[in-house]
């Protein structure tokens, strides 16, 4: 197929709802991942959490959201898509201000009546409600605003313009952070998605695909939800790919309190953080033409072991440099399975119930993150505080990784994916 025929088909396979859920998406990345950029520094410097308990927190900001995106979708799939979004963009407005006024005077009293520790456990989980709705929401309208010839290709759009949030949100945290305060990063954050919401009211067409489904009834969803649960192959598959996001987190939730304490504690980590996202945003194009004929689980099995074997690079070259490229490394991994992961999860939902099995391929994300926070935090505590070598929390991660990859390995040879 020649260019101009795949920018025909780009320009033609994609209804008006696919941009805009996926644009409105790239500001929701920006909002979260400035928060979760200044978020573990935050706890443990300014708050005074010990480094246990700001890991555990800031995995829990990060786990939750991801969790409750199984439940999300099921919700999503009875709203629909367009009143999802809406909803979710308020809820995540409201409770990034709530975050960002935790130091004001007028929260002062509840200060006063509630431990800090459970108020901003409390905080945290406030915005996992709205994005619980934004995440099978979005890729739910990528599946069905996309025809089949180009979906492949919209995953692709959609995770590219997710790292532009990515490499964008941590750009403003070191912004606003150095120039005005770290609680004003979480209004920054409010603002960015409360616009969403007026983009969403104004311009959003719930799509539609012929042959899909009509909304699903409360007692379909819960038969949906169900379903999805006695699936044991697909259940296997999330828990065994939730290792990799074990892995990945330690990017955002231990990797600044490692950099700070062990590598150079002037170093401006949210600035570090743009990194991964960045080679993302390069790449993603590139490396997806490159990968696009090996088969789906096979490439999400060769995306993990990249990105776990690429922490080795930080143990041998522990400078600031050698953290660039470790986060450069670990991108190239996410390039290779993320929107493979997608496509995979994807063509096994059955029509109408997208933004379902969508929600659930988010639970790996979520228990990753939730396991990830707290193991992140006894390893640095184990090794870093207690055994004063740290490369021995960066070996443990690599094992991990290494051991995920070889249960997918097995995995897809015991159990083949039709779906390729």
């Amino acid at each position: 197929m020649s260019p101009a025929q795949r920018l025909r088909d780009i320009r033609e396979g994609f209804e008006r709802p696919f941009w805009v859920a996926n644009v409105s998406e790239l500001f929701e990345r920006l909002s979260y991942y400035a928060a979760f950029a200044s978020l573990a520094r935050y706890l443990n410097e300014s708050l005074g959490f010990p480094t246990q308990d700001a890991s555990s927190l800031a995995g829990l900001f990060g786990g939750l959201v991801w969790f409750l995106a199984a439940f999300g979708g099921a919700i999503a799939d009875r709203l629909g898509f367009r009143r999802a979004l809406s909803l979710a963009y308020l809820i995540l407005s409201c409770s990034y201000f709530l975050l960002g006024s935790l130091g004001s005077s007028w929260m002062l009293p509840i200060r006063g009546l509630v431990p800090l520790g459970v108020l901003v456990a409390f905080l945290l989980m406030l915005p996992a409600l709205g994005i619980a709705l934004v995440k099978p929401a979005v890729v739910g309208t990528t599946a069905r605003a996309s025809k089949d010839n180009v979906r492949s290709i919209g995953y692709s759009i959609y995770y590219t313009l997710v790292n532009i949030g990515g490499a964008a949100g941590p750009f403003v945290a070191s912004y606003v952070h150095r120039h005005m305060s770290v609680e004003n990063v979480f209004r920054v954050a409010a603002v960015s998605v409360f616009v969403m919401f007026f983009a969403v009211l104004m311009m959003f067409k719930e799509p539609r695909k012929e042959g899909d489904a009509p909304p699903p009834s409360l007692a379909e969803t819960g038969r949906n939800f169900a379903t999805v649960i006695s699936n044991p192959k697909f259940m296997l598959f999330l828990l065994i790919f939730t290792g990799y996001w074990v892995v990945y987190w330690q990017e955002f939730i231990t990797l600044p309190l490692y950099v700070a304490k062990y590598i150079d504690p002037k170093a401006d980590t949210e600035l570090l953080l743009m990194t991964g996202p960045l080679a993302v945003i390069s790449l993603t194009v590139l490396i997806n033409l490159a990968t696009q004929k090996i088969a789906s689980v096979k490439a999400v099995t060769l995306g993990t072991l990249m990105s776990s074997l690429a922490w080795i690079v930080l143990i041998f070259m522990p400078t600031v440099t050698g953290v660039i490229i470790t986060l450069v490394c670990v991108a190239l991994g996410e390039i290779v399975q993320s929107p493979r992961y997608y496509e995979y999860i994807s063509r096994l939902a059955p029509p109408g119930q997208q933004g379902t099995y969508m929600g659930f391929a988010f639970l790996p994300i979520g228990l990753g993150s939730l396991i990830g926070g707290w193991f992140g935090g006894k390893l640095m505590h184990h090794f870093g505080e207690v055994r004063h070598q740290p490369t021995g929390m960066l070996w443990t991660i690599i094992g991990v990784g290494v051991l995920t990859a070889a249960l997918l390995w097995a995995y897809d040879r015991m159990l083949p994916a039709k779906a390729d």
